[in-house]
């Protein structure tokens, strides 16, 4: 029987689920290719477990997701069996959408939103499995009258975040990211359908927006996880330029539909085969080309396949002054010279990027708490220093030749 099936999770221990479709859902070859999906893309390169998957991070949140609900059950929030499975469909399909090496290339395979597919996947998988998901999809959008449901799936202190926070701390390495997930499950509560933390949880929340910021600076947005994305994502372009100019490049069936479509196409998910093709795509078919590729006759995609692979990184600075586009200028001319480039293929080498992370907002996130007079205030009313803006950082990314 599946419901006696386990997980062993190395961060949950064992862990079941309470519903059938759950399972049937896990065991359908659009779930078990998030195997095949990096979670970190390539942070490993600086922190070598950085290797799990979104299959694992999709248990994950979906464990947190059953215990956020029962001890909301707990304390006397009225949540139906139906409401129940359909809030766990929801977390569990949430990152069905991602593509290869999830965030690194997203709109870059194809310029869709991975929430949009992952929204398309539920609907095909309830039509595969001859399911009603509607309200499992009401719950995702957040057209449920429920409002607190969705902000388990999708909100500011929702289960997905608490399970890759946690997660990604765990693999990396990196303690900042230890989140208290127990202790904020633990201090969820619902008023007026919106989810609420109790007074005594404000410290717990502090620690989370804290921990959130330290990972994205410090994991997410190092400086050498952005010079080998950077690199990833310029031998894509490349891979593409060569195919639209006609050249031909043995790759799979599945990467050459995408790598086929123009920069910047709006595509119809439902249309021109995108799903068959999409749901056949992982990090294999872009290993493979970068692999496959590091002899080849174009000196910019075997570079940069060469150096991915042997993690011969660009160098990144993310320093802002006067001279230093000058500067980059310079050396950009003289590795053009040196290898007898164009100015076009030389752009591949040379990049600037801009990363922002996104602050804690008054109005737009606000966290919503649960006094113990019986009343509700917006948790940056009781600690005015948790809020801080968007920031952003500019990265010069080159080749040290």
């Amino acid at each position: 029987m599946n419901k006696k099936k386990i997980f062993n999770d190395p961060i949950y221990g064992f862990i079941r689920y309470p519903h059938e479709v759950l399972y049937e859902i896990i065991d359908h070859p659009v779930f078990q290719r998030l195997r095949r999906i990096s979670q970190q893309a390539l942070s490993h390169y600086v922190y070598p477990g950085a290797l799990h998957t979104r299959f694992q991070h999709a248990l994950g949140a979906t464990h947190l997701m059953c215990r956020a609900i029962d001890t909301l059950r707990s304390k006397g929030i009225d949540i139906s069996e139906e409401e129940y499975e359909a809030a766990c469909i929801a977390i569990l399909l949430h990152d069905a959408g991602h593509g290869p090496f999830s965030h690194a290339l997203e709109h870059i395979i194809a310029n869709v939103h991975h929430e949009s597919i992952s929204l398309a996947l539920m609907e095909y998988l309830g039509q595969d499995l001859n399911k009603d998901f509607s309200l499992a999809i009401s719950i995702f959008t957040g057209s449920y009258g429920r409002p607190f449901l969705h902000q388990l799936v999708s909100g500011t202190i929702d289960t997905d975040r608490m399970d890759y926070l946690t997660r990604d701390s765990y693999f990396s390495g990196v303690a900042e990211g230890i989140i208290g997930y127990d202790r904020l499950i633990s201090m969820m509560h619902v008023h007026d359908e919106q989810l609420v933390i109790e007074e005594k949880g404000i410290h717990s929340l502090e620690k989370f927006f804290l921990a959130r910021k330290l990972m994205y600076w410090q994991v997410y947005l190092h400086k050498t996880v952005i010079s080998a994305e950077s690199m990833l994502i310029s031998m894509l372009n490349r891979a593409r330029f060569l195919v639209q100019k006609g050249i031909s490049i043995p790759v799979s069936d599945e990467l050459a539909y995408f790598l086929a479509l123009p920069d910047n196409q709006h595509l119809e998910i439902h249309k021109n085969n995108f799903l068959e093709n999409f749901i056949l795509l992982d990090d294999m078919d872009i290993l493979w080309l970068m692999k496959r590729f590091g002899s080849c006759e174009d000196f910019v995609l075997r570079t940069l396949c060469q150096r991915l692979l042997q993690r011969n990184l660009f160098k990144v600075i993310s320093l802002r002054q006067p001279d230093t586009q000058h500067l980059l200028e310079e050396r950009r001319h003289l590795f053009e010279k040196k290898y007898q480039i164009s100015e076009d293929e030389s752009s591949y080498f040379f990049r600037e990027k801009e990363e922002c992370l996104k602050g804690y907002e008054q109005g737009t996130d606000e966290v919503s708490i649960l006094l113990k007079s019986g009343g509700t205030t917006f948790l940056s009313q009781l600690v005015p220093g948790v809020v801080y803006p968007d920031e952003s950082r500019f990265f010069y990314i080159y080749p040290t030749d």
